[in-house]
């Protein structure tokens, strides 16, 4: 009887578990990753974003590109036919680690060819961390002719962020130009030298206003009337909080934003949690990404003002201007005030200030290493190289390869690229960061940085004066594959000895690109524990155009075989089967 109730209790844990097994198997069904799949055709359209018309490069017709919706965990895969007939594409997307996918991270001359007219190519890559994240052209200087876009990512069904809201809304902010990007690139590479200028319009989710009365516009390339140029309008109901994701792809231009008699509580940089701070503007850099909360908790009878105001130069572009419309208020109704004028375009110390109050969330901070194990100072300086102005790092300009750099190491083909290692830092005890450089001249290399595998990795960005007396300009600098701690910023020439003891080490934000302010440091590290060969570079257009980055290598050896269709470049060809 005893061995009966033995063998009855044994089968009741053995039908518990089995259905514990059962309903595990469910809830893992539930939560199981999706594939989420977009089919996208890339060409040149004629659009009037800012009322002037120009050829602008679109996705399915649309700039800014569809937003891409995810979960954590996701797949996302992207079949990209290039339709613009006699111009390559690349798309990078941006702040999305790439994790065992590095041929994806779509880097022209870094980790693919370039994508051929006619021809189609798959992007596919996981979704691996919730956030606010973008995607744009990463070929020549095509991200300002309008191929760019918003990547969001939800947490998994059944869990929530540490913030409340009601809606989840997202708008781009973008500078505009007239010139075609051609016109732009011949001019920077020219002897002698044509800047790009600063651009005509400040662009609101791919909306703004050019005053079509200035002077010199052709008869009917400038229609103020046109429905594309008509305002941005966010419509909101009183008294609802809204999270609005803030992205920046501005080819230049530093921004403020601001909604006229509303606060915005940070929450989210890069997408990582933020502890919450309140501003009434955001000082926003190209390639940043941010979530503000704000309630609609102002007088309902009227709209307000959204204004993007171009900060750290002194610039000719008027505000970019969007609405917010309380709700039953029409969505295009002008609000009654002058709208918001924006902070002064040299007034540095409030940027600095709101740099350094971005701070990990409780709860959410990832520690980082106590020390590094290499320490690179990045010199930023302006130069000549026989005749032609570039941007340089410790006096070297960046040229990307033929072949790109993550086949040559895959296959061996050491000789597509210079083997001498970048300076690892400058003459910091003689340089004078205030004044123009007594010796302008720099050099030209595409060599790289051998990074060793999962090792501590320290980069002093330290800025200066340019080849222009009392200038020293910002610069955002963005790291491809990986996001970093962000230990300290400071004014003036980096002190290693003084300067790192006082980083933050207890609650640093992680992101992946972040401002160098004039005349002034910024201190990040990071963990070389992805392995593939990873940009990082000033996200100013030009500037990267000029010169203006370097590229890490880690651990190329651990990446799987790579796919055929990133080949058919330079040196690559001969892997192509006929």
């Amino acid at each position: 009887m005893v061995e009966l109730l033995k063998c009855r209790s044994l089968a009741k844990k053995l039908l518990a578990f089995c259905l514990f097994l059962c309903f595990a198997s469910f809830a893992f069904q539930s939560v199981e990753a999706k594939v989420r799949y977009h089919k996208w055709e890339v060409k040149y359209e004629y659009k009037s974003p800012d009322c002037y018309k120009r050829l602008v490069i679109t996705i399915n017709g649309r700039s800014p590109g569809p937003t891409i919706n995810a979960q954590q965990g996701d797949t996302v895969i992207v079949e990209l036919k290039n339709s613009l007939l006699t111009e390559n594409v690349a798309i990078h997307w941006h702040g999305i680690r790439q994790h065992g996918t590095p041929w994806s991270d779509g880097t022209e001359g870094v980790t693919q060819c370039p994508i051929v007219p006619g021809d189609t190519f798959v992007y596919k890559f996981v979704v691996d961390r919730p956030g606010t994240y973008l995607y744009h052209a990463h070929y020549g200087m095509q991200r300002e002719s309008g191929l760019y876009g918003l990547i969001r990512v939800s947490l998994p069904d059944g869990e929530s962020e540490p913030f409340s809201y009601d809606y989840d809304r997202s708008v781009i902010l973008t500078d505009w130009y007239h010139k075609s990007t051609y016109e732009q690139a011949t001019g920077l590479a020219s002897i002698p030298f044509v800047w790009v200028g600063e651009p005509q319009s400040i662009l609101i989710q791919g909306r703004g206003k050019f005053n079509c009365s200035t002077p010199g516009i052709e008869t009917g390339l400038c229609n103020a009337t046109n429905p594309e140029c008509t305002p941005f309008s966010l419509t909101v109901v009183p008294g609802k909080t809204y999270r609005l994701r803030i992205g920046s792809l501005t080819a230049l231009s530093a921004l403020s934003f601001e909604i006229e008699g509303h606060n915005m509580t940070v929450v989210e940089a890069d997408g990582h949690n933020v502890e919450p701070f309140v501003v009434q503007n955001l000082f926003i850099y190209s390639g940043e990404t941010y979530s503000v909360l704000v309630k609609a908790d102002q007088d309902s009878s009227r709209n307000y003002w959204a204004s993007a105001h171009v900060v750290s130069r002194n610039s000719t572009t008027p505000n970019g201007l969007g609405i917010i419309n309380y709700y039953p208020n029409h969505r295009l109704r002008s609000p009654p005030t002058i709208p918001p004028i924006g902070p002064r375009w040299n007034y540095v110390a409030p940027r600095i200030a709101q740099s350094q109050a971005i701070k990990a969330l409780k709860g959410y901070i990832h520690t980082p290493p106590e020390r590094p194990d290499r320490v690179i100072v990045m010199l930023n300086t302006q130069n000549r190289i026989d005749g032609h102005v570039r941007w340089s790092v410790n006096n070297v300009s960046f040229n990307l390869p033929h072949t790109p750099y993550l086949i040559a190491l895959k296959q061996n083909l050491l000789h597509t690229f210079e083997q001498t290692p970048p300076p690892e830092g400058y003459d910091a005890t003689n340089y004078d960061i205030y004044g123009v450089a007594k010796n302008v001249n720099a050099t030209i290399s595409n060599s790289i940085y051998h990074l060793k595998f999962n090792s501590t990795v320290d980069l002093i960005l330290q800025n200066a004066n340019t080849m222009n007396v009392n200038n020293s300009e910002t610069h955002p600098w963005h790291l491809h594959g990986h996001d970093f701690w962000v230990l300290g910023y400071g004014t003036g020439k980096f002190n290693i000895s003084i300067d790192s003891e006082k980083y933050n080490l207890v609650n640093p934000i992680m992101k992946n690109t972040v401002p160098i302010h004039p005349y002034g440091w910024t201190a990040l590290r990071f963990r070389a524990n992805n392995p593939g060969v990873w940009l990082f570079h000033c996200h100013i257009e030009s500037h990267f155009f000029m010169g203006m980055g370097v590229v890490f290598e880690e651990g190329v050896e651990k990446v799987n075989r790579l796919p055929t269709s990133i080949m058919g470049c330079g040196e690559t060809k001969r892997f192509l089967k006929p």
